[in-house]
């Protein structure tokens, strides 16, 4: 295992990706400030849906979250030159993992990813050439890597996009209701709205989909098949970045491919003047042991998190317990009809909750269809009438579609929601079963 994870390599692909790692930092930082995101996400809302157990965790008052973001892309471009490189990326790490758990209306599984592979980023060594710290510090310099860092990229890579492929075996996705509701959501586009309406592309997107995700990896990893497949890469990230908009992730998975190229092939193209390491030795770290153990259970986590939803009752799309940090991507839509009754619990008098006196546009799709959205709420709004001296139960009416099958009940409408607890690693009663009903409906609300 030292051998497999101590041998010395060229590090060419490392000190590149470092570089298109820190300016895709910088634009998805500014990106968010120039589009408008973080005025709709972090700061238009009173209070945001944090991850349940981090309720201290909410965006800085008025505009701060617009200098939280220019710190964070300014960390971006520091991370690019080499500059004071460890201390930015675990800044940086810090900052963007304060951002994902603080809210989750905008959740997105690349959100997540970009928190683990920062964390990871942290301790590789790419500042050690084509950097400021290694120009002002001339003793860190090194044209060689430990064969642990691209060995990172490759099991990481490969759990991210088998879990996608494995994910979408399933026959909302294999029967095109899903690509079909997702492309109708598109019909808008200028020029490319019709043809988005095919048949053709959704058969496309859905199989092409799974087969893309499924043997992306292995088929980098091939010489014979490396530059078809990154050839395949360039076409489905950018049909994903135009379609979908989903930030940076798209330039951020073309950017691994520099670990799939010969090192040479990288240093031509991008360092000339950067020698190449092509010797074989083997430097055993004295913390050996204690990295062995944490690399292999990183690794474990990152296989069992995709599949503890199978160990929850029901059925993910339904419940949504499970779901987050599972690589399950773009698999479902829901619709709901959802109302909150609030009683109170010395003259039961009860009121219906006005969504606009609580909740941003963004925020109503979520604390109407996802249940530990909803439970937040009804917390929410026991804190709010606490304040004024009330005592309350909140009760949750809420009919939801799924992938445009017919409305059903998700919560139990009986149950009090701001009197019972979270549980965190099951399956909450409060929601109820699933059904398998025949798709009535395919909007998208």
């Amino acid at each position: 295992m030292n051998k497999w994870l101590f041998k010395h390599i060229d590090n060419s692909a490392l000190i590149v990706f470092r570089m298109f790692f820190g300016l895709l930092i910088f634009f998805e930082s500014f990106g968010a400030i120039a589009t408008g995101w973080i005025k709709r996400t972090l700061i238009e809302p009173q209070f945001t849906f944090n991850f349940i157990g981090l309720d201290w965790l909410q965006p800085l008052p008025g505009h701060w979250m617009y200098a939280y973001y220019a710190v964070m892309g300014i960390l971006g471009l520091f991370i690019m030159l080499g500059y004071k490189y460890r201390m930015s990326m675990l800044a940086f790490t810090l900052l963007w993992a304060g951002t994902y758990f603080m809210q989750k209306s905008s959740y997105n599984n690349h959100y997540y990813f970009l928190m683990i592979l920062s964390a990871v980023m942290v301790v590789m060594p790419a500042h050690k050439y084509w950097s400021i710290d290694a120009k002002q510090h001339p003793e860190i310099t090194s044209i060689s890597m430990p064969n642990w860092c691209r060995l990172y990229f490759y099991l990481q890579l490969f759990i991210l996009y088998t879990y996608a492929s494995i994910a979408k075996m399933y026959p909302d996705w294999i029967d095109l209701t899903v690509p079909e509701i997702l492309m109708k959501s598109k019909q808008h586009y200028f020029l490319v709205g019709d043809a988005l309406q095919h048949k053709a592309l959704h058969y496309f997107i859905a199989y092409g989909g799974i087969l893309f995700d499924g043997l992306i990896i292995p088929a980098l990893l091939w010489k014979p098949t490396r530059k078809l497949a990154f050839m395949a890469s360039i076409v489905f990230h950018l049909f994903n970045s135009f379609i979908f908009q989903v930030g940076i992730f798209p330039y951020l998975s073309l950017a691994f491919a520099v670990f799939f190229f010969e090192p040479e092939s990288i240093r031509k193209l991008f360092l000339k003047k950067k020698p190449l390491y092509n010797t074989e030795t083997i430097k055993v770290p004295n913390y050996s042991t204690a990295f062995k153990t944490l690399f292999v259970l990183y690794f474990v986590v990152q296989i069992a998190l995709p599949l503890r939803h199978h160990f929850i009752k029901d059925d993910v799309l339904w419940t949504e317990e499970g779901h987050r940090m599972s690589w399950r991507m773009m698999l479902r839509t829901k619709s709901a009809n959802t109302v909150y009754r609030v009683v109170d619990k010395t003259t039961e008098d009860s009121v219906l909750i006005n969504f606009d006196d609580y909740l941003s546009k963004k925020q109503r799709k979520p604390a109407s269809s996802k249940p530990d959205v909803i439970w937040q709420f009804a917390q929410r709004i026991k804190e709010d009438y606490a304040s004024k001296g009330q005592d309350v139960a909140v009760y949750v009416t809420a009919f939801v579609s799924v992938n445009g099958k017919a409305k059903q009940q998700l919560i139990d409408p009986e149950v009090d929601l701001a009197s019972v607890k979270w549980n965190y690693f099951g399956h909450n009663e409060w929601i109820l079963p699933s059904k398998q009903d025949k798709k009535t409906d395919n909007s998208v609300n």
